[in-house]
């Protein structure tokens, strides 16, 4: 088995189109099969809808979309699959038999090395495993709808899943951008074993007449942060799919509170929604009582799901967040309201649905820390993943906190020859916690801020002194301080996917986790003033061309690449000049940004000998008009510092000293508060 680049979708309803356009959209070559032509042709039409909606709102362009569309061919019969497709996921109807046929097929038809899984959000994973031929190659994934938009996946292996098998899925996933559960195989999974449960718990309460359903909701919507109610999420989905789904938990897990509600049956013979019209105000017993019944029932059922083993804390918030799009996930809710009200209420809810609560979550004083930074060890190389990709992994103080007591238990091992830092999620890391910024600055802390930025720099410097090899996947987007980690390291892998950005004086700062001296130091003068002073969004190629990326590769290079350079350290990791100087953008920014030149672009002005229509130039002037005059100011010096002669130590000191002169600007806590606020910032060079 190799990477996975060729993928096949049985099933071309609104799932299987889906997971058919996000793959076509991440450059994966995609068959997408059904039984008939008319209905291969309906998910293509479905297909086309959804693009041509993200053309109008311009998402892609026009040559994007006719890219992604002709990744994607018709193919009428399982039987006719290519056998060398790597990967082939069945998306039909969630009927065990009717998987079993297909995958019967797929058996005969596929090659040796091509793995199949199961879209399924319910069925056994075990068992579907033993009827397709090859349990190895077998896992569960479960998409969330619409897999187009929705980040999360959950993987679920089969207890004779390969670990090659379950490595190459979650690289596909990865390749997706998806956020990643690997769980185990119980009833539900993860989100489905907490969410079903509720939904059906607030049809209880209706039930019962403890509320309207838009009073339901509405609680529901202020005591979890989300946008909808459970009966509007009902409505939305379809409530005969929550019937099925609370009956199917109630059996497995045997558990005859989860049965589907007396109302939603009736609903559903009926072939009716729910009416969610009516006043949404209610008396505060009556809040009270709707919101601890079902804060209840997620405390008491995630916390089961953790002591079953399934996934961890973090993983069930994960969930929650990502794949439902609330604000919190239950053990940052138990956290936020005491762990003494959580278990009371825990406990309560565990009473009235005779199940037991473990004693670790009933018993807990203390608030839940939270890890976001995972370690593995593998022969002589040490694997520090990132892991907190609902946030797209921005660096705030646990993660920064996190990561540098992995890289300082790393140093110490002498068995260890190299390190590699990688990402969860899409991203690898996709730059600072900015509310935390804009939080203290708000708060006159500055200190807070020095101080987070001070352990930063120490994390930093621990990997860039680091007598182990160091190498970043930078496979995904790395913005702002996660480009300044990859640079820390000595060598920077990236692929097609990978995007470059410092973003920091569009946004009132400067790159402060090394990112003035770092980038210099690799690039040359010229070249970093074209990657800082106008945040350009670098491209592989770019990047490459730059020196940001050492290594430009296909994604099925990546493993190679990593264990080419195992235990090598860089001869020189500072070649003050960019690797091509043959590249247009190189070509450019040595003339544009050069030492003549950044007078007149500091003042606001295009330089003389440049033409205002050329388009590249056009760009770099209406980039520098919109970042912070005095951000762009003193990065423009700290670049030149770098390359003046001075030590990398004693750049990255003036680094820190200058931050309390930017982030004391009002331009700072403009440029901040504009970015988490959605809007354009307004600078007035103060």
């Amino acid at each position: 088995m190799g990477p996975i680049e060729k993928v096949a979708v049985i099933g071309a309803g609104n799932m299987g189109s889906g997971i058919a356009q996000k793959s076509a959209q991440e450059r994966f070559m995609v068959q997408m099969v059904d039984r008939e032509l008319e209905w291969v042709e309906r998910g293509q039409g479905i297909v086309s809808s959804f693009l041509d909606e993200a053309e109008e709102r311009r998402i892609f362009n026009p040559k994007q979309v006719e890219e992604i569309k002709s990744r994607i061919s018709g193919v009428v019969g399982t039987e006719n699959v290519d056998p060398s497709t790597d990967l082939v996921i069945e998306a039909v109807f969630e009927d065990f038999d009717v998987k079993k046929s297909v995958f019967q097929t797929l058996n005969r038809v596929c090659g040796d090395g091509t793995i199949l899984a199961s879209n399924t959000s319910s069925l056994s994973v075990n068992e579907l495993a033993e009827v397709t031929g090859r349990p190895d190659r077998f896992v569960g994934l479960h998409f969330f709808y619409h897999p187009a938009k929705n980040r999360l996946v959950e993987i679920i292996p089969a207890s004779m899943t390969s670990e090659e098998s379950v490595k190459l899925v979650e690289q596909y996933c990865k390749s997706m951008g998806k956020v990643v559960i690997v769980c185990k195989d119980r009833p539900g999974f993860v989100v489905n074993r907490f969410f079903v449960p509720w939904l059906n718990e607030a049809c209880l309460l209706l039930e019962e007449g403890v509320g309207t359903a838009a009073q339901i909701d509405a609680v529901s919507r202020n005591s979890f942060e989300i946008g909808m109610g459970p009966f509007a999420l009902m409505n939305l989905t379809g409530p005969p799919i929550a019937l099925h789904s609370t009956d199917y938990l109630a059996e497995q897990l045997e558990t005859p509170r989860y049965r589907g509600a007396t109302n939603l049956r009736k609903l559903v013979e009926e072939g009716k929604m729910w009416d969610i019209n009516g006043p949404e105000d209610c008396d505060l017993e009556t809040s009270k009582v709707i919101s601890e019944r079902l804060l209840g029932q997620v405390f008491s059922v995630s916390s089961q799901i953790v002591e079953e083993g399934v996934c961890s804390m973090e993983d069930v918030d994960r969930g929650a967040k990502v794949g439902l799009r609330w604000a919190k996930g239950p053990f940052e809710i138990a956290n936020e309201i005491g762990m003494s009200n959580a278990s009371r209420m825990a406990s309560d809810y565990s009473d009235m649905a005779n199940i037991e609560v473990p004693e670790w979550f009933i018993d807990r004083k203390e608030k839940f820390e939270f890890s976001y930074v995972d370690l593995e060890i593998e022969d002589d190389v040490a694997k520090v993943k990132l892991n907190r990709p609902e946030a797209m992994n921005a660096l705030n103080v646990d993660l920064v906190t996190q990561l540098g007591l992995a890289v300082d238990e790393v140093n110490s091992m002498s068995d260890i020859s190299t390190i590699i830092f990688e990402g969860a999620g899409k991203a690898f890391v996709a730059g600072a916690d900015v509310k935390f910024f804009v939080d203290k600055l708000r708060e006159d802390s500055f200190e807070e801020i020095y101080e987070f930025t001070a352990k930063g720099h120490e994390v930093l410097n621990s990997i860039e002194n680091s007598q182990k090899t160091t190498i970043a996947l930078t496979t995904g987007l790395a913005l702002g301080g996660g480009l300044e980690l990859a640079l820390s390291c000595d060598y920077r892998i990236g692929t097609r996917r990978s995007q470059f950005r410092f973003p920091e004086t569009s946004i009132g700062i400067y790159p402060g986790l090394g990112g003035t001296q770092r980038t210099a130091r690799i690039c040359g003068l010229e070249c970093s003033r074209y990657a800082i002073l106008a945040g350009n969004f670098l491209d592989s190629v770019t990047a490459y061309d730059l020196g940001l990326l050492t290594h430009s590769v296909h994604p099925s290079e990546v493993d190679s690449v990593v264990n080419s350079l195992i235990g090598i350290k860089p001869e020189n990791k500072y070649a003050f000049r960019p690797v091509n100087d043959g590249s247009k953008v190189v070509a450019f920014s040595k003339k544009f940004y050069s030492d003549e030149n950044i007078g007149a672009l500091l003042a606001g002005e295009i330089p003389s000998g440049f033409d205002s229509d050329d388009p590249m130039v056009s760009r770099q002037v209406k980039s520098l008009s919109r970042g912070a005059p005095i951000a762009i100011r003193i990065a423009s010096e700290l670049l030149s510092y770098a390359t003046n002669g001075s030590s990398l130590e004693d750049g990255l000191k003036l680094e820190l000293e200058r931050l309390e002169e930017i982030f004391g600007t009002s331009d700072a806590e403009e440029g901040l508060s504009a970015l988490i606020e959605g809007r354009r910032p307004k600078y007035n060079s103060s």
